[in-house]
């Protein structure tokens, strides 16, 4: 089952306009809740799962989970009652459930006498048996013994055919006795999947209302409804499982230490191997910048987003085989600092140097470390007046959003630069709001579409395959993790929409640039090559937006500086904005 699908066939479900979840949804009312929320005696904490149990019989309930515990744990070393049944029911009705587990897992008293034969009473009563379905009566001791199974417990069970059958009496003699098969309960795995997104926002809700108790019971009941579920679904509802567990218990995942950072870029690696994500964010870019390099001597691009430095071999290739030959091209990489004196950035300008050189590309690279991209300075990076300046960011102006003000800082400080081209790449979500139900709830679509198409790729080495799919899984959990469990500075995934990037853009006094058809068309032929059925590629008001079928997930953008007045009247009430005088203690 799609994750993705679960969720978006009950968004009805989730009513977060107003602040909460709502209990009487359609979730509620079909396959998920049999049972109103409000029915008296129910207990609270079963119910909100969607199962009845009175609070009353919770003692004689936990008696009853403790006899399957023992019995279990009995039958690790002995075999249970032969049984070739699969017999199938609604996990909604608890109670009768355990009845259930108790009389299978409980051993039937020994019969002197074989019950498929005349006894010396006379017989037994007539019972059918249906050699022709699926799920078929139970054979041996139990076929018979009515008293062992109630009636309520029957009617889960489909009627048997009555065809080829005779009765239980007189002088009938069974052929064979059927090989003895174990018997499994299987439990709806949709149902299951349908509880499991019903829990999440349910122990969402719980977190935003700070009834952490409840939060917690909720949070281990996700745990073993994720189990019952296969692939992506298992995968995600995992992250979002511990992401609120860290939440729930103050446990806070680690961001800004370095060791931290370099695993994060390790595991990006991997991401990039993986899924066409990150090469589509590199060769939209790349596309757009060579358009804006055309016909200039003397290029530079400033990098926020070095990491290894995969994104550039291809540009300086492309620069290499125009016509008239290539420009002069410079580098400046801004990253991280890493642990232990580990001069990263240092080792990337030198391989991208050595590339250069064999394809006869005069190369210039600088690499600078800052803590966060609000420490940079325009008059670190040696602006030259015969440059053609580009400006790229890959995932990393969101993380400024975290800290008040940093992001108009650095706009401003691009500004100076005065590029030829900027070009952004940023997740097509809205993960930044402040209500957190409302942000969990976007979060759990958004990254249920991104590991569902993760499933479909695999590359040509299975191992290799396998591996990159694993790490990039733990990619996007390091996100889930921080967008759930992290608030104030160290919530730094505050992803935004194209549309409030652009507005953003635009009241600062950037104009977009647009992405022309050819970038569009091969970017086409590019999810072609890596065989991406289901990816879908889409042009809006200039950008490209790769999506996984219907649902945009990470999006491109070009901008230029603004000629109009706009940004020299922000630049001016910006100087004259006066200093608020200090209110005291």
């Amino acid at each position: 089952m799609k994750m993705a699908n679960l969720i978006l066939n009950h968004e009805n479900a989730f009513s977060t306009s107003g602040g909460s979840y709502s209990s009487s949804s359609s979730i509620d009312k079909g396959k998920m809740g049999q049972y109103e929320m409000g029915e008296p005696g129910i207990d609270e904490l079963f119910g909100v799962l969607g199962y009845k149990v009175k609070s009353s019989d919770i003692a004689e309930f936990a008696h009853k989970i403790h006899k399957i515990e023992v019995a279990m744990g009995k039958s690790a070393n002995s075999k249970l009652p032969a049984m070739d049944d699969t017999l199938h029911y609604n996990p909604s009705d608890l109670s009768d459930w355990v009845e259930y587990m108790l009389s299978g897992l409980n051993p039937l008293p020994e019969l002197d006498s074989n019950p498929f034969l005349e006894s010396s009473t006379g017989g037994l009563p007539a019972c059918d048996v249906d050699f022709g379905s699926d799920l078929i009566a139970i054979p041996g001791k139990a076929l018979c013994a009515n008293n062992q199974f109630p009636e309520s417990r029957n009617q889960h069970q489909p009627p048997a055919k009555k065809a080829r059958t005779s009765s239980c009496v007189g002088n009938f003699v069974p052929l064979a006795e059927p090989p003895p098969v174990r018997r499994s309960i299987l439990i709806d795995s949709q149902e299951n999947g349908i509880r499991l997104v019903h829990s999440l926002m349910a122990c969402a809700e719980a977190v935003q209302q700070e009834n952490f108790k409840l939060a917690e019971a909720l949070v281990k009941n996700i745990g073993f409804l994720a189990a019952s579920q296969t692939g992506a679904m298992r995968k995600v509802a995992t992250y979002f499982a511990e992401a609120l567990a860290r939440r729930i218990y103050r446990i806070y995942p680690m961001n800004h230490h370095p060791r931290d950072i370099a695993f994060t870029d390790m595991l990006q690696i991997h991401f990039y191997e993986a899924c066409p994500y990150l090469k589509f964010a590199h060769f939209t870019a790349n596309q757009a910048i060579l358009e804006a390099f055309a016909g200039k001597n003397h290029v530079h691009v400033i990098d926020f987003s070095m990491k290894q430095g995969m994104q550039w071999p291809a540009l300086l290739q492309a620069l290499a085989l125009r016509q008239g030959g290539p420009p002069t091209f410079r580098v400046t990489g801004i990253g991280p600092p890493l642990p232990e004196a580990t001069d990263y950035l240092q080792e990337v300008g030198f391989r991208l140097a050595q590339f250069a050189k064999t394809i006869n590309v005069q190369f210039e690279y600088r690499g600078y470390a800052l803590n966060s991209l609000a420490d940079l300075d325009a008059s670190l990076l040696d602006i030259r007046e015969d440059e053609t300046i580009a400006v790229n960011s890959i995932f990393e102006l969101h993380q400024l959003l975290a800290k008040p003000g940093a992001i108009d800082k650095v706009l401003r400080v691009i500004h100076e630069m005065k590029p030829k081209i900027l070009t952004v790449v940023e997740q097509e979500a809205n993960h930044n709001s402040n209500f957190f139900l409302d942000r969990f709830t976007k979060a759990l679509h958004y990254y249920s579409t991104l590991f569902d198409s993760l499933e479909t790729c695999d590359g040509a080495d299975a191992a290799v395959s396998r591996k990159n799919k694993m790490m990039s899984e733990a990619y996007m959990g390091q996100q889930i993790l921080n967008i759930v469990a992290c608030e104030g500075l160290d919530r730094i995934e505050r992803h935004e929409s194209l549309t409030q990037w652009r507005n953003r853009f635009n009241s600062i006094g950037f104009e977009p640039v647009h992405l022309g058809s050819n970038v569009y068309k091969q970017a086409i032929m590019l999810l072609a090559v890596f065989g991406g059925d289901g990816y879908s590629v889409e042009e809006k008001d200039g950008c490209l937006m790769l999506g996984w079928h219907t649902r945009p997930l990470i999006a491109t953008s070009a901008w230029t500086m603004g000629h109009g007045e706009r940004w020299n009247r922000r630049k001016s009430l910006h100087r004259r904005a006066p200093v608020p005088e200090s209110e005291g203690p």
